[in-house]
C-alpha cells in the first residue's frame, strides 16, 4: 500500500518545529495498511481541567492520517492535505502516553479516508477520528 518502504526513522526524523514535533509526537508502528504513533498527555496537551485536549487529540489524529496519505503517495508528483477531520473524545485521560491506531478506509487517486482510535495506556479508546485527505498535484 506504501508508496516506497518507510521505517519509523523515516518518520520520527521529519523536522521538530511544526505541531507534531512541540507535542512529541513519535510513530512507532508501521504495519500493512496502518500506522501507530503515541503522544504524551502533560502540560503542552491539557486543558484547564487537567486533562487531554481534544484539539490535542486532533492533532495526533491528523498527524497519523496525514502522514499515512503521504506515505501512500509520489511526494515528486503529489501532495496530500487535510480536507476533514472530526473526532468524538469518549474518555478523559489525565497522564502518560496515548497511543493513535491509522487504518484506512478508502485510498483513491484523489481522496483518502482514514480512521483514527486513540487508546490510553490500560487500553481504553478515549478518543475515535477520521480524516479525509485531498491528493493534489505539487505546485510548481
Amino acid at each position: 500500500m506504501w508508496f516506497k518502504n518507510f521505517t519509523i526513522d523515516d518518520l520520527n526524523s521529519r523536522p521538530k518545529n511544526h505541531i507534531g514535533g512541540l507535542l512529541d509526537i513519535k510513530f512507532t508502528e508501521i504495519g500493512e495498511d496502518f500506522i501507530i504513533g503515541t503522544m504524551p498527555v502533560d502540560e503542552r496537551t491539557h486543558q484547564p481541567a487537567g486533562i487531554l485536549h481534544g484539539g490535542a487529540s486532533v492533532v495526533l489524529a491528523e498527524t497519523l492520517g496525514s502522514i499515512a496519505s503521504y506515505m501512500c503517495i509520489d511526494p515528486d508528483k503529489y501532495v496530500a492535505v487535510g480536507l476533514e477531520v472530526n473526532a468524538n473524545h469518549l474518555r478523559p485521560v489525565k497522564s502518560g502516553l496515548v497511543t493513535g491506531i491509522c487504518k484506512v478506509i478508502h485510498r483513491g487517486a484523489k481522496t483518502h479516508i482514514w480512521d483514527i482510535k486513540i487508546y490510553d495506556e490500560r487500553g481504553k479508546m478515549n478518543c475515535i477520528s477520521r480524516l479525509t485527505v485531498a491528493v493534489i498535484n505539487k505546485p510548481q
